[in-house]
């Protein structure tokens, strides 16, 4: 099995946090392939960016409203996407000990249009960032992330994560200690940044709150994420449709298929004890989880 193939099979058997991470990180080699085919030919390839990314002028954002999504996938620079991907990694695995990873998945979404839209409120309500407006963009997926951070340590604030050199450190305080050092930069030189911060922030914490309610507003999301998937599995079933599917199977025809899953079978539990269930396909977990049931 080769490098892509390895890559595809750990997508599709990865949680909701390995999946994000990959389209994250996929978007960002992407780009950088783009951007270095550009400068081979000495041309500017600035404008991919400026095309994906989430700018705080309503009449632009018109024209692109893609980039209200786009923009929380979006990475520049290296140590940009390394230090987002590093707490996305460990936030996101203490969210998913609470919750469920589809929460996770419409926390991220849905976290992030938060984000983006005090991002555009901001800049166009306060004289501060008037002469920015017309031309700031936001890119990056730190206030999806500050969701995540803000809803873990709102459901389990005493919960503790150890950091070198300072030891272990309560999930409340460490959110605290984020949200004010995003409050404090609202005027620095990475204004819309710590925006979208607070953002992140606040839905995280509306999350938390409407869940305790008995309302999961991350459902909507979910139900839209599920009709795509069964559209595209419908589509995939039909193409494989037989001439003998439409009518009955005879005795030896029953038999015989029978005997032929029954030896499927073997061969995956022999496959487990030889490498363990890890090593299984996709598509061997799924006829094992059907012969169960």
């Amino acid at each position: 099995m080769n490098l892509l193939e390895n890559l595809k099979q750990t997508y599709r058997q990865g949680n909701a946090v390995t999946r994000l991470i990959y389209l994250n990180i996929a978007l960002y080699l992407l780009l950088q392939i783009f951007m270095i085919v550009m400068k081979l030919f000495t041309l500017q390839g600035d404008f991919i960016f400026r095309f994906l990314a989430l700018p705080s002028n309503f009449g632009t954002l018109l024209y692109k409203p893609w980039t209200l999504v786009t923009y929380m996938f979006l990475h520049r620079d290296f140590f940009h996407i390394l230090f987002n991907m590093f707490a996305l990694y460990w936030f996101g695995k203490l969210f998913l000990i609470f919750f469920t990873e589809k929460q996770l998945s419409g926390l991220y979404f849905f976290g992030g249009l938060t984000a983006g839209f005090v991002y555009i409120v901001a800049y166009n309500i306060f004289p501060l960032f008037s002469q920015l407006a017309e031309v700031s963009i936001l890119m990056g997926a730190s206030g999806s992330i500050m969701a995540i951070i803000v809803a873990t340590a709102f459901q389990a604030p005493n919960m503790e994560m150890r950091f070198i050199l300072i030891g272990t450190v309560k999930l409340k305080y460490i959110a605290i200690a984020a949200v004010l050092t995003s409050f404090f930069g609202i005027t620095s030189s990475n204004a819309g940044g710590q925006l979208a911060h607070l953002g992140g922030a606040l839905y995280g914490y509306f999350f938390v709150v409407s869940l305790r309610r008995g309302k999961d507003h991350t459902k909507t999301f979910n139900r839209l994420m599920d009709k795509l998937s069964n559209l595209f599995r419908n589509r995939k079933l039909k193409v494989k449709r037989t001439a003998t599917s439409g009518r009955k199977m005879s005795d030896a025809e029953y038999n015989m298929t029978k005997a032929r899953n029954m030896a499927e079978i073997d061969r995956i539990l022999d496959k487990i004890k030889t490498s363990g269930y890890g090593s299984l396909t996709s598509e061997e977990k799924r006829k094992l989880f059907e012969q169960g049931k």
